[in-house]
């Protein structure tokens, strides 16, 4: 019997080390995930940063149309370098997401869940995760370079005067990412420094 018991648990511990997803995102796929999984994303995400987001803060209130469907779609918070020569794009490593927690709520209640970042997040962004069943995913910050190689194709599609915060398509594979923040609220920072706190 316990053999049996390991045996299953080092299986589960393999599936659960590689969590392939394809984007766009479901709703149902999102709901599987929880805080602390290590996925791959591979398909199409959109580079989004603060001056992005402004923008589509501002065609939201204004009812103009957006640049990309919100519905399954990955945003990423970064600003990418210039591409060296025969390279779809330069390091492209997490901007800190808290810097997006203004922009985010309408954001989210417009049909875009899924994002990508680094840091903390805004208790009324995580309530409108729970709601709308986000996720928040934390890429792996310093590993810029590293990032770059799982992007196959890069091409601006909206607000290119903004220049390097301008909305990017990448078509990756394989990018890494932790569940920061699952759909149920769950928090993975939070849990990381319980870990380590001192009990007085």
């Amino acid at each position: 019997m316990l053999q049996g018991t390991l045996k299953e648990n080092y299986r589960r511990k393999i599936m659960y080390d590689k969590i392939e997803l394809r984007i766009p995102l479901t709703i149902e796929a999102a709901a599987s995930l929880r805080a602390g999984d290590m996925v791959y994303l591979t398909g199409e995400i959109y580079t989004a940063r603060d001056a992005a987001h402004q923008r589509l803060f501002d065609d939201i209130l204004a009812g103009r149309q957006l640049p990309f469907d919100f519905n399954g779609a990955v945003v990423y918070y970064a600003g990418p370098c210039p591409a060296k020569p025969g390279k779809p794009i330069g390091s492209v490593g997490p901007t800190t997401a808290g810097r997006m927690d203004k922009f985010s709520p309408l954001l989210i209640e417009q049909g875009l869940r899924f994002m990508i970042g680094k840091g903390l997040r805004d208790q009324t962004v995580i309530d409108k995760m729970v709601e709308h069943g986000g996720i928040y995913f934390a890429a792996i910050g310093g590993a810029a370079a590293l990032m770059a190689k799982c992007v196959v194709n890069a091409e601006i599609i909206a607000y290119p005067e903004l220049g390097t915060e301008a909305v990017r398509k990448l078509e990756v594979k394989d990018f890494p990412a932790i569940v920061a923040i699952d759909s149920r609220g769950v928090n993975y920072y939070d849990i990381g420094r319980k870990k380590y706190e001192v009990v007085s």
